[in-house]
């Protein structure tokens, strides 16, 4: 099968074209934001330098965040239509499963996907050293809850180590004794947002085992509830 992965969660925008597991093009667009005139021609450039027709495509994957709500909102309905246009399947992928799936390696425990959330709390979660099994619920929390719940020798990826990753040394540094066992590793930037071509991994797993979604009810990953609601200016 031929399926089209879609990631809109950050500044980057990622697009990946498979056939089954096979990745056949993929691409990281930095943008300011993720609009219906960025998805669309970057879609039709990529299946023209493939050879392939949009209407040879089988399905859909889309992130689901958490990240950037405009970008995500926009991304994901635009894929939404695609999928429902075409009666094709549809799988959302969460975006922290993406960060942690990219992360190759070993010598620790656990990672600690950690995207800044802005307001001083942060999107996290945390998995398995091969980015499996999920070992938390996606939280939405401060710095210092994460860090509570982190042990032995943890990797931490993910925007947030931006702003968070000297706070994060030296609060190991003062665990001491407490947690002598613990130990801090921190990914490369380029490995701190999620990409297509690992999200193709998850979603081609999704699609050989028929575990789709549904367009018209599929959700973005908020997190945070009030960015859902509109403002009336009523008290």
């Amino acid at each position: 099968m031929y399926f089209l992965s879609f990631e809109t969660s950050t500044k980057i925008f990622s697009l990946a074209l498979n056939q089954d597991e096979k990745v056949l093009r993929y691409r990281n667009l930095k943008t300011a934001l993720v609009l219906e005139d960025s998805i669309i021609p970057t879609v039709d450039k990529m299946l023209a330098s493939a050879g392939i027709k949009f209407s040879q495509i089988d399905g859909f994957a889309i992130a689901l965040g958490p990240g950037s709500f405009t970008s995500l909102r926009v991304g994901l309905s635009t894929v939404k239509a695609f999928a429902m246009a075409t009666q094709k399947p549809i799988v959302g992928i969460p975006t922290l499963d993406i960060v942690a799936r990219g992360i190759n390696g070993g010598g620790y425990d656990e990672i600690c996907v950690l995207n800044d959330a802005r307001r001083e709390k942060v999107y996290a979660c945390l998995y398995g050293p091969q980015g499996v099994p999920r070992k938390t619920d996606y939280l939405l929390t401060s710095l210092e809850d994460v860090l509570d719940k982190v042990h032995g020798t943890t990797f931490f990826t993910g925007d947030g180590l931006r702003l968070y990753r000297q706070d994060i040394e030296e609060a190991y540094q003062k665990y001491g004794s407490q947690k002598s066992a613990c130990k801090c590793l921190f990914a490369d930037e380029k490995w701190w947002y999620p990409q297509s071509r690992v999200m193709a991994a998850l979603a081609y797993e999704r699609f050989r085992h028929k575990q789709y979604d549904d367009a018209a009810n599929l959700l973005p990953l908020y997190l945070y509830p009030q960015d859902c609601q509109v403002s009336t200016g009523k008290k």
